[in-house]
């Protein structure tokens, strides 16, 4: 039996807040810059949890190699970062699933790749910033996921075990870099996973379909 969780740590994009449509906007007001057409959002939203990389190579197919990469890449990001929380809501169910952790006297953190540039803007726009007991973004440290590193700075910063805390994402990095760290995964089906994604394949510990089914793999 696994033991007692005593930490839920959470990817930020698709799995604690919905970023999609602040993200898509960012996206297609770039193309339009570039005399391309508007794509529509649920074209979009199955790659907002693959970043600035996943979103550029839908939107003008081009990939860390090509040699405008690093020109749109700043383009976008300067355009993200003027719409952060447009539309960004927390999914329906986090807020009632947070205040229940923290009833329970567990602490929870966000592990996300996404710079702090715009993590901690967000955060703090969803009003979480003071009750995360960390934040993690995917320039805390020298490494991201699916590199175990962010994941074991949580744990430390936390003051919980890896083997006792359950890291939750919505892409196959977020579970490979919790079974690197020892932690156990679940997968937020509600999440951005696209058509050609495999779940069942990523070895994760569990799958949920709302946020609320966390609580039932706390253990104990």
């Amino acid at each position: 039996m696994p033991e007692p969780i005593r930490a839920v740590l959470f990817d930020l994009d698709g799995t604690l807040a919905d970023t999609a449509l602040d993200l898509g906007f960012a996206l297609n007001q770039q193309r339009r810059l570039h005399g391309l057409n508007a794509l529509p959002q649920e074209m979009i939203r199955p790659l907002a949890s693959h970043g600035a990389r996943g979103l550029l190579k839908l939107g003008f197919d081009v990939t860390p190699e090509s040699p405008n990469f690093s020109a749109l890449r700043a383009e976008y990001l300067d355009l993200y970062a003027q719409h952060i929380c447009d539309h960004t809501l927390l999914f329906s169910g986090i807020p009632e699933l947070l205040q229940e952790l923290e009833a329970r006297g567990l602490r929870w953190g966000v592990v996300t790749n996404k710079p702090a540039r715009f993590t901690l803007p967000l955060m703090q726009a969803l009003k979480l910033e003071q009750r995360a007991a960390c934040i993690i973004s995917g320039d805390t440290t020298a490494n991201t996921k699916p590199h175990p590193q962010p994941l074991l700075t949580a744990s430390a910063q936390v003051r919980v075990a890896p083997a006792a805390c359950l890291y939750v994402g919505d892409a196959e990095r977020d579970v490979e870099a919790a079974l690197a760290a020892g932690m156990q995964a679940l997968i937020a089906n509600y999440g951005y996973i696209a058509a050609e994604d495999r779940p069942d394949t990523w070895g994760a510990h569990g799958r949920i379909d709302a946020p609320q089914d966390v609580l039932d793999h706390l253990g104990g």
